[in-house]
């Protein structure tokens, strides 16, 4: 088997996949989210690969996935009663839980912190794995630091091609974007928006917590550095600004493309990227880091990603490009 080989996910496939986990080395799973890349999540040896793989900051926690909640107190010291109603909720899915850490979980996992992050996959290829593996798997988006998170396996080998030993193809991410992330270790504090909204989470809790930027840059994966950046720069445009803006850039000389929920472009755009168009803009999470993706590898040397309203998954979505737009 040579390395980055996409395979399909039989039951060899999968044997084979756990082997080479418990030898340290890292394989790409679908997770009903984005691709995840997957090591061992106890062994610091292992883990230490992700981040070489990835080029991640080393104070950058990573999130275990478990097979079922059952298996939470192996690596959590302790569970408040809001983490077992949320896990009780949306376990398996789209739900990170940040709790105290056993010392069983290398500092390594969780960037240096007394805390962990867990969730169960809802996903039949990862929840396989998971089973056939026999322990909590470390699992990051699989791409480069910074780079939009992948949703096929091939933007998988398009980012890290031989420095993954496989990858196992589950198809099209079913959300496309990551898990939100709850600090369960003191009163609940949403610390990532994801693809579990916050109407979802207080409709089981009530209320939560605050924000706290600070602590939640600190504590949950994927909010103290630059993320999810095409190589081109991204511009957020209204539903009627967008034409405008295309017209401004082409004038400028720039190669434009757009990504459009409702807009029209005009005329000038290189490409167009329409995503579709639902009111709870369940397409648009799945399609947007395909679409940055994918008109990245066109070259175009501006995205123009037409803005939604700031509720439900438009509020992930408006997060998330904020964050590829920033420079």
């Amino acid at each position: 088997m040579s390395p980055g080989e996409v395979r399909a996910p039989d039951p060899a496939a999968l044997r084979e996949a756990a082997a080479l986990l418990r030898a340290r080395q890292l394989v790409a799973f679908p997770t009903e989210t984005v691709y995840g890349l997957g090591a061992d999540g106890l062994d610091p040896a292992a883990l230490a690969a992700i981040f070489a793989a990835k080029e991640r900051p080393a104070d950058n926690p990573l999130i275990l996935h478990i097979a079922s909640a059952d298996q939470l107190d192996a690596i959590a010291q302790t569970i408040p009663p809001a983490a077992l109603r949320l896990a009780a909720a949306f376990w398996p899915g789209p739900l990170t839980l940040v709790l105290p850490r056993r010392p069983v979980v290398p500092p390594i996992a969780c960037g240096g912190l007394d805390t962990v992050a867990v969730r169960v996959p809802a996903h039949p290829v990862a929840l396989a794995l998971l089973r056939e593996f026999g322990g909590p798997l470390a699992a990051p988006s699989a791409n480069r630091s910074g780079r939009p998170s992948p949703t096929l396996a091939a933007h998988v080998a398009a980012d890290l091609g031989d420095r993954v030993a496989m990858i196992l193809d589950g198809g099209p991410a079913i959300h496309g974007l990551e898990s939100t992330v709850v600090d369960c270790t003191g009163a609940p504090r949403l610390l990532r928006l994801g693809a579990l909204t916050r109407e979802a989470i207080e409709a089981v809790l009530g209320p939560l917590a605050a924000d706290d930027p600070g602590s939640a840059a600190l504590r949950s994966p994927g909010l103290r550095y630059r993320h999810y950046a095409p190589r081109a720069r991204v511009v957020i445009a209204s539903t009627w600004e967008l034409p405008r803006i295309v017209t401004q850039l082409r004038a400028a000389g720039e190669r434009v493309a757009v990504i459009v929920r409702e807009a029209e472009p005009g005329p000038g755009a290189a490409t167009v990227w329409r995503v579709p168009d639902d009111p709870e803009f369940v397409g648009y999470a799945r399609e947007l880091y395909a679409a940055l993706r994918g008109l990245d590898a066109g070259g175009v040397g501006v995205i123009i990603a037409e803005s939604v309203p700031e509720r439900g998954l438009g509020r992930v979505i408006m997060d998330r490009l904020r964050r590829a737009a920033a420079r």
